[in-house]
């Protein structure tokens, strides 16, 4: 009896462990928790679970008995939340799947309280209670820098996260990170690694511009976290100075460049023989007179050296004793920039010895570039008797000779070198001498004459976008006449057809008896119109028909595909790449664009505006990175295209109707024009 009762009270009194098997008598245990507890780190959308050492009585386990609560910090105040979710009971395990992730940055609490039985009714004998932290938000910092400054314009945004990332959050969707100014986003190529975010913009960066770099909450950690916040820093590219000169052939500009805000800068005018320097503008605005300007950097800054014609044609007087000098062309004055070749012919018993007066050198022929009034004397002198004359004549090169001397005496021997200006490659000697390889050895036992010849080495094969066929050979074409008043310069050929000679008023024609051609002081090429002679008329009727093709098809272009009405037709400090563009109306351009070819030398642009085309005063049209005028067709289908007052353009002009420059405009491009062209002391160049 005694045994009975010690029983008895054993049993009733406690519970006793044995090896996980589910006993009368035998307390529960949780034995394993998934988060382990103390575990950091935790995944989000981890299902929480405990393990006992025996089977329990489901029913025992509802969210009043099971329970998770989280605490987390946030701006230095500790806040406190409940996790609700479902819980399953299988076997030994009661699992708990939070209905939404975990928070990230919080330590939780789980909690399974004293008194849930297993199958013969014994109970947890206190709350098991075990706690763990999940996962922290990952971060991110950026290069540049928040509030950066004087970024330069070829600079690669990088983002550098504080962890590992998931690069496929960072990739899609594709405005996880982003660059943008405004509310445009930059274009470029992203590149990913596990904790950094590359970017780079496939054109360089608008100089003095703010960018905004972003990344968003979208972004999550390889355990599937996400950044806290979206990430937000903005920078300013670093200021630039844009140089140029107007007219182009008055002078050349140098200091242009990006340059710290701030900083002092210096930019130089040096105007062309013929020409002399008058101030530096902004704008509309003069801001010196001197043709070395020093400023301060605040901004972006345009800078337009002006240059005046000192006069608009020059004489050339040659002077030559104990010989002959002949001038190619003979003419009794050259407008300003013409070229004059120079051939000088020794009396007999002489040799050509040198230039001197406004020429230097032994070059024969000699090509002079009128910039000025000039005086030039050949020398020649006197062959000794007994002796013989070695002349050279080497055109886009030269030729060493050695030894060099007027004459030589019988039996020498003279080494010659040849060597080709840029762009050019030696072929072959001639004459006196012959063989393929730039150097030969001349046996003096008589006078000689030798020429080397030198070949043009071809350039990029460029493909033929807008085929002009014959109109190309005019740098202005038009079929109801060109005007001019004031003091124009024109380098290139010009027509007219239909309308006759009588259309081109203004121009000064000096025409030959008979002549095809006629010309004028302020053309350096030849004028063309229909009632001159044969074969004028007929290539004339030709150009003209090539012209109008060369316009329907320029403005039917579709491949690549157009860009539409960009910013409205209203043109202002874009940078514009190579492509089409396209607009259904008129299109200004305020102060100036730029047209980058993206260092591609056959980058072609095509604009084709079905309204009216009107570049103000004082605009600019720069080419950077390889762009050329030939390769830029404005194809104007409305009443006008108007350049303005001083204004620097750039490019082909395809008009329906009029094109009209006003005083002082610049143009590197061709005219083409289906009624008339006006010019007001304007400056036209052909595009090379």
């Amino acid at each position: 009896m005694a045994t009975l009762t010690i029983a008895s009270v054993v049993f009733m009194s406690g519970c006793k462990k044995d090896e996980y098997q589910a006993k009368v008598g035998v307390c529960p245990e949780v034995v394993s928790t998934i988060p382990a507890d103390k575990a950091v780190n935790v995944p989000l959308n981890q299902v929480l679970s405990a393990t006992f050492n025996e089977k329990m009585d489901p029913a025992m386990f509802t969210q009043e008995t099971v329970s998770f609560a989280g605490t987390t910090t946030i701006a230095g105040t500790k806040a406190a939340t409940t996790v609700t979710g479902t819980i399953v009971f299988s076997g030994m395990t009661v699992f708990f799947t939070p209905t939404s992730p975990l928070l990230p940055n919080t330590t939780y609490t789980g909690r399974i309280k004293a008194g849930v039985k297993d199958l013969t009714g014994n109970a947890l004998q206190a709350d098991y209670v075990w706690s763990f932290s999940t996962d922290v938000s990952p971060t991110v910092s950026a290069d540049p820098i928040n509030n950066s400054v004087d970024v330069l314009l070829s600079k690669i945004i990088v983002a550098t996260f504080s962890v590992p990332m998931d690069t496929l959050t960072l990739k899609t969707p594709a405005s996880t990170f982003t660059v943008t100014q405004g509310t445009t986003a930059v274009p470029g190529k992203y590149s990913f690694t596990a904790t950094t975010a590359s970017f780079k913009p496939d054109v360089p960066l608008t100089p003095f511009t703010v960018y905004t770099t972003t990344i968003t909450t979208a972004a999550k950690n390889s355990l599937g976290t996400p950044m806290a916040a979206n990430y937000v820093s903005s920078f300013t590219t670093i200021p630039q100075v844009n140089v140029s000169a107007l007219p182009t052939i008055g002078g050349t500009t140098t200091g242009g460049g990006t340059f710290a805000q701030g900083s002092s800068v210096t930019v130089t005018a040096v105007p062309s023989l013929g020409y002399a320097f008058t101030n530096w503008t902004e704008g509309v605005t003069i801001v010196s007179t001197n043709a070395s300007y020093q400023l301060s950097m605040a901004g972006n800054k345009t800078l337009v050296a002006h240059f005046a014609i000192i006069a608009s044609s020059f004489t050339l007087t040659t002077t030559a004793v104990n010989g002959t000098v002949a001038k190619l062309p003979n003419a009794a004055t050259y407008n300003s920039g013409a070229s004059v070749v120079l051939t000088p012919t020794a009396a007999i018993g002489f040799v050509f010895s040198s230039w001197s007066g406004d020429a230097t050198g032994t070059a024969s022929p000699l090509t002079v570039t009128m910039n000025a009034n000039k005086n030039i004397t050949a020398n020649f002198t006197a062959i000794p008797v007994g002796t013989f004359t070695l002349n050279v004549t080497a055109v886009n090169g030269t030729v060493v000779k050695n030894p060099d001397q007027l004459s030589y005496l019988n039996g020498t021997n003279v080494a010659l070198t040849a060597t080709p200006n840029s762009g050019y490659v030696f072929s072959s000697w001639s004459g006196d001498a012959n063989g393929l390889i730039s150097t030969a050895t001349i046996l003096m036992n008589a006078n000689k004459n030798v020429t080397a010849n030198f070949t043009l080495i071809p350039v990029a094969n460029c493909p033929t976008v807008v085929d002009l066929g014959l109109a190309g050979g005019y740098v202005i074409l038009s079929k109801a006449g060109i005007s001019t008043t004031g003091t124009t310069s024109v380098t290139g050929n010009m027509g007219v057809s239909p309308i006759t000679s009588t259309g081109l008023t203004g121009w000064n024609l000096i025409l030959p008896p008979a002549g095809a051609f006629s010309s004028s002081s302020l053309v350096t090429g030849n004028i063309y119109a229909p009632d001159y002679n044969a074969p004028t008329p007929t290539l004339l009727t030709t150009a003209i028909n090539d012209m109008q093709t060369a316009f329907t098809t320029a403005n039917g272009l579709l491949i690549p595909a157009p860009v539409n009405e960009l910013m409205a037709g209203n043109l202002n400090g874009q940078t514009l790449i190579k492509g089409i563009y396209k607009w259904s109306s008129n299109v200004g351009v305020t102060t100036g664009i730029v047209l980058d070819g993206g260092g591609d030398p056959c980058a072609t642009f095509i604009f084709q505006i079905a309204g009216d085309l009107t570049v103000a005063d004082n605009s600019i049209i720069t080419l950077q990175n390889g762009a050329k005028a030939k390769n830029i067709f404005w194809v104007v289908a409305g009443s006008k295209a108007a350049i303005g007052t001083s204004a620097n353009f750039s490019g082909n002009i395809l008009c329906k109707s009029l094109i009209s420059l006003n005083t002082g405009a610049s143009v590197n491009g061709k005219l083409l024009a289906q009624t008339s062209v006006t010019l007001n002391a304007s400056t036209v160049t052909d595009p090379q």
